[in-house]
């Protein structure tokens, strides 16, 4: 069976005044229909920037250089802005990081999720809208009557809910959570990320997390991914990666996180600093962080290959 989605070779850079900075580059992963993706990294590694390129929602100076995303059959990279906005809210949606800027102040939440619904289904009467709201509400756990309050009405975890119910509003195939769990208590994180379990469950929807917390998508997502300065690093079964990583970079993140049940051990971090991708190193672009370094990582780029018959793949001269 195709994937819903595949993503190959994707390349997106920003030009800036000083040059192209090296967002992302040649990443190649795929989602089946009902399956959920991970993508895990720290700070800088290119996760939001893949998400943006996704739905062709990409900043000023953000450019996809090459690749193709191709999405229920069709490559989105050539799609016109038109042909675009057809795809976004009814094939892919995305919740945002942060709620509060991603609802407009001034209207209503009501409001806000019917324009959603209008847009892609113009010819649905107002008492349907209506109702389907209500039913987006209530699906979240949140009082349907609620609907006539503003944003800033709101707390924190229950406008990061109310997003989510936007981005359902046109029944999507595919929803990207680009870290829906940040600014939030760890009680509030836990109830939407069960709220995104179970509606994946109930709806069939495929998704993709983006996070830099390791135990949220070792609890939500079927693969993983990690990202490292633009490049995907490991990507396999997400049991196979946290049980048994590879990469020096997986196995520095992992160390780096407590474990509940474990034995005490002094927690280790991941010296020096992300790289500036505006010039990133050499080859391998984590050989002056990498603990392993040999000769041959700083002159020839490591691909990701299969690391055994599960399809746990890995980019490291290790291998």
């Amino acid at each position: 069976m195709a994937p819903l989605l595949q993503v190959s070779g994707l390349t997106t850079h920003y030009n800036i005044m000083r040059g192209w900075v090296r967002a992302t580059d040649n990443v190649s992963f795929e989602v089946q229909t009902g399956e959920a993706l991970g993508i895990a990294g720290e700070s800088g590694s290119g996760k939001s920037t893949l998400a943006l390129s996704l739905l062709r929602i990409l900043p000023p100076g953000g450019v996809i250089r090459k690749g193709s995303i191709v999405f229920d059959g069709q490559d989105l990279v050539p799609l016109s802005e038109s042909e675009m906005r057809k795809i976004r809210w009814k094939g892919i949606s995305i919740v945002f990081q942060g709620a509060m800027n991603a609802f407009n102040p001034v209207y209503k939440i009501g409001y806000q999720i019917a324009e959603a619904i209008k847009e892609h289904e113009p010819d649905v009467s107002d008492s349907e809208v209506k109702e389907r709201i209500a039913k987006l509400l209530e699906t979240v756990g949140i009082e349907p009557s609620r609907s006539n309050n503003y944003p800033h009405e709101f707390s924190g975890g229950m406008r990061q809910r109310a997003l989510i119910a936007m981005a359902l509003a046109a029944s999507p195939k595919m929803l990207i959570g680009d870290e829906p769990g940040t600014a939030l208590d760890v009680i509030v994180q836990a109830q939407t990320l069960k709220l995104l379990r179970d509606l994946r469950d109930k709806l069939g929807l495929s998704m993709i997390l983006i996070s830099h917390d390791l135990s949220i998508i070792a609890e939500t997502c079927d693969k993983v991914a990690i990202m490292y300065a633009g490049k995907i690093v490991e990507f396999g079964d997400a049991r196979s990666v946290f049980k048994n990583p590879l990469h020096p970079y997986t196995q520095g993140l992992i160390k780096a996180f407590p474990s509940i049940k474990g034995e005490r051990v002094r927690l280790s971090s991941i010296p020096g600093q992300p790289p500036d991708l505006l010039d990133p190193p050499p080859a391998c672009r984590f050989n002056p962080r990498c603990p392993y370094v040999m000769d041959v990582c700083k002159v020839k780029e490591p691909l990701l290959q299969e690391h055994d018959e599960k399809g746990h793949n890995v980019a490291c001269h290790l291998y």
